[in-house]
């Protein structure tokens, strides 16, 4: 893993993980399944038409177009527009922390579904970032959290973890950049029809508001997506899944300095907790690919 690598990943990670912080801005102005659906449309354009330009085309295969469909409705409508829907009443630190047990998540439905075995370092990252959750959930719901946005977010996270399970290699086979805009748009569908029978459609666009959400659409929607795909050809999909133990540090970094949220010491203990948890398990990935 050269320089470049490292730097690809540590951009990957910061992006991914204040999202949840400019997610928190755009909410407080605007109903989150529409400004949802309205990201992903204009994401969609754009991505399809970076791709067109890249020479890719819309010809996929049924693998891919699977793919596009599961992770549009499990990435895009579920995990992200129900994150959207909890930060109207949830922190962005606490939104972006149980995000960031997706991977351990992933590896306990592999374990737990699929029968995958788990090396002695994989279980004890399991137990151990488990452990770091639930000791910083105990203190919040000692300070008022609302259980209904903790909720979601685990639907989310969960969600998550189930399409990438679901659609293992079928990425493969080129177009990448186009099944990133299609899958958008399967997003945008979703959240336009779930925001017309759950939302009124009241915005109070201003600065602030609209400098998050470009953010938002151009950050951590394309930018880190393309980077993400760039760092899994240059180092493979497992070294590069590594990166994940710096986003709750990340999360709770940012949501801190933009949004002044308090941290407690019980949060930074089980930040620390849930990224070796997650260290752990994807260390354990990379020496059973060496065996």
């Amino acid at each position: 893993m050269d320089i470049r690598a490292i730097a690809m990943g540590l951009l990957f990670a910061f992006l991914w993980s204040a999202a949840f912080t400019s997610a928190r801005i755009i909410v407080a102005d605007a109903p989150p399944f529409a400004i949802s659906a309205i990201r992903f449309l204009l994401a969609g354009l754009i991505g399809v038409a970076i791709a067109r330009m890249m020479g890719q085309n819309w010809h996929l295969t049924r693998d891919q177009w699977r793919a596009t469909l599961i992770f549009g409705l499990c990435q895009n409508a579920l995990y992200l527009g129900l994150n959207f829907m909890a930060m109207t009443t949830v922190e962005a630190s606490l939104a972006s922390i149980i995000a960031s047990s997706m991977p351990l998540i992933v590896a306990f439905l592999g374990w737990a579904a699929l029968r995958e075995k788990l090396s002695p370092l994989a279980a004890f990252g399991l137990v151990l970032g488990f452990a770091g959750v639930v000791l910083i959930m105990g203190g919040r719901i000692g300070q008022g959290v609302d259980m209904f946005g903790v909720i979601l977010c685990v639907i989310g996270a969960t969600a998550l973890a189930v399409a990438t399970l679901m659609v293992r290699g079928a990425l493969s086979g080129g177009n990448l950049m186009m099944i990133v805009g299609l899958q958008m748009f399967v997003g945008a569908a979703v959240l336009f029809v779930a925001s017309l029978l759950l939302e009124t459609w009241e915005f109070n666009w201003n600065l602030r508001m609209g400098a998050a959400f470009t953010f938002t659409l151009f950050g951590p929607g394309l930018l880190a997506t393309w980077i993400w795909f760039k760092l899994v050809e240059r180092i493979g999909a497992i070294k590069a899944a590594t990166f994940h133990f710096l986003n709750p540090f990340f999360g709770v970094a940012v949501a801190a300095v933009i949004l002044g949220e308090a941290l407690g010491l019980t949060d930074v203990i089980g930040v620390v907790i849930i990224a070796a948890g997650i260290l752990a398990v994807q260390l354990s990935k990379h020496s059973n690919t060496r065996k």
